[in-house]
């Protein structure tokens, strides 16, 4: 990928304690998302040239990483608090919302090899392919990395059968007011994403981000569907595959982000689940190193030489105690810091049950706990952004934070 772009210093003024900001990879929540009812004619791309006059016009043209706000705030599955994930809803409503990055995909392949937009290949959860009694017969039980799950999966639909289906809410328990927009919007592909991303551009004026992630690439790669030369392949199509290109690209398989580093110049971000986690890849290579591994010292080197962040879970920054409330911080930011890296943890939500125990408000699972208090002490750490379903909570208090 070459050198690392520099990190910003924003000013002691960013934050209160003193310490300086520093402004390089900012948030790219592939979220936003106007009507999708299918991109039609309006949401095609207009050309390279007149995207990046909007965003010239702006003051956003060619800033690259440098441009966007720090702590930035990513939109995790679009404003996946309000509307069901990874659709054009949820999309435009995170751009509606402030979000200075979108995360437009979890990318999974369909059985004719286009991209679609889905958190896994089991789509059970997220559509109404239950409904459809012509596909009954594709449920079956697969193993996906190591573990046995049971439904209907993208690999095995045409891109044109899944545009059968509609998107429904994930997490109904949580979020039954998201259930009102059951069946609005159909999934989106990639490249829908990459076009609705140029015409946001125009309309708004302003550059628009998006942050897509390679899902369960060794998977698929060995069903002879591999992610990363398709993203390549479409960034390049788009003009988008450029250092300074508004696309960040994530993985929790380091192997993945080093294959997409020989294709594409893009930002790239590793992504770091539990302490005790294994990345899947690492399994099927014998490789014995954990995620604890990856983030001392030595690792985040290794990572720094070939991505320019890293995405842990929140617990990474903070870890909780055996009764949920938060401890005290670890060096992991000030680590990854001192190598060049940015943070973008995940992920922050509103409601009480996502939220350490400290801030919870009551005992409804789907109530709203103290959500700013939380964002405030995560902010603390010197985190460059946050994936987040909620959006305008996180601006609101992005817009606090700063501001003392």
């Amino acid at each position: 990928m070459g050198t690392h772009e520099s990190r910003v210093a924003q000013g002691s003024e960013e934050r209160t304690g003193g310490t300086a900001r520093r402004a390089l990879l900012g948030a790219a929540v592939l979220g936003a998302g106007g009507a999708v009812l299918g991109l039609s004619g309006t949401a095609k791309a207009a050309g390279a040239a007149e995207v990046a006059r909007a965003a010239e016009a702006a003051g956003r043209g060619g800033g690259g990483l440098k441009s966007l706000p720090v702590p930035t705030v990513i939109g995790h599955r679009g404003a996946s608090g309000y509307r069901p994930e990874h659709t054009f809803g949820s999309y435009q409503l995170a751009l509606d919302l402030g979000a200075d990055i979108v995360e437009a995909g979890d990318l999974v392949p369909t059985r004719d090899g286009h991209l679609v937009c889905r958190h896994e290949p089991e789509i059970g959860g997220t559509t109404d392919v239950a409904a459809h009694p012509e596909f009954a017969d594709r449920k079956t039980t697969k193993v996906i990395d190591g573990v046995s799950t049971t439904g209907w999966f993208t690999e095995d639909f045409t891109l044109a059968e899944l545009k059968r289906l509609r998107a429904v809410e994930r997490i109904p328990a949580n979020r039954p007011h998201n259930t009102l927009y059951d069946g609005r919007w159909e999934i989106p592909t990639f490249e829908e994403v990459l076009r609705w991303q140029d015409e946001q551009t125009r309309r708004r004026g302003r550059q628009v981000w998006i942050y897509p992630e390679t899902k369960h690439p060794t998977y698929f790669r060995k069903l002879g569907l591999g992610l990363e030369e398709r993203v390549a392949k479409l960034l390049r199509k788009y003009g988008k595959d450029k250092r300074n290109s508004p696309v960040v690209l994530q993985s929790f398989e380091p192997t993945s982000i080093e294959r997409l580093n020989k294709l594409v110049d893009n930002p790239l971000v590793v992504l770091l689940s539990g302490a005790g986690s294994r990345p899947y890849d690492f399994v099927e290579a014998g490789d014995p190193r954990t995620v604890a591994d990856l983030i001392t010292p030595k690792g985040l080197r290794e990572i720094a030489g070939y991505a320019q962040g890293i995405g842990p879970t929140l617990d990474l920054v903070i870890p909780k105690d055996a009764n949920g409330r938060l401890t005290k911080p670890t060096t992991l930011v000030a680590d990854a810091h001192k190598v060049g890296l940015i943070l973008h943890p995940y992920t922050m939500r509103n409601e009480n049950p996502f939220l350490p125990a400290e801030f919870r408000k009551g005992t409804d699972a789907d109530a709203y706990g103290d959500a700013f208090g939380a964002f405030q002490a995560y902010f603390a750490t010197g985190i460059d952004g946050v994936f987040t379903d909620n959006p305008d909570t996180g601006v609101l208090a992005r817009d606090a934070f700063v501001n003392g």
